[in-house]
């Protein structure tokens, strides 16, 4: 069975309040389910409360730390703007991922 990574990430207050980083987790776990993946309980990273303006994130480091250490096929991702706001670090991150052999 191949392997992913699930990354998740909420800024705001409202989006706290509405627990949408345990819907996203929810739904990046049933896609792996339907794409064949196992998903490892430690590979589950979320930024709650962090904002995607920026790529110094403490659960988006640990991903980055994980991909470039031990062979991850795959990154899930509800949207794009979860893993960063604008279209540059999206780019960069998932650039990044690819040169180690991950796919997003």
């Amino acid at each position: 069975m191949s392997n992913a990574a699930i990354y998740a990430r909420v800024s705001s207050a409202r989006q706290k309040e509405q627990a949408t980083i345990g819907s996203q987790t929810a739904a990046l776990h049933e896609r792996a389910e339907q794409l064949g993946l196992e998903v490892c309980p430690q590979w589950v990273f979320c930024d709650d409360g962090h904002s995607g303006a920026t790529l110094v994130r403490p659960a988006l480091d640990k991903l980055r730390d994980l991909v470039a250490q031990v062979p991850v096929e795959v990154v899930l991702v509800y949207s794009p703007d979860r893993l960063a706001r604008k279209y540059a670090y999206q780019a960069l991150l998932i650039e990044e991922f690819a040169r180690a052999g991950s796919s997003v």
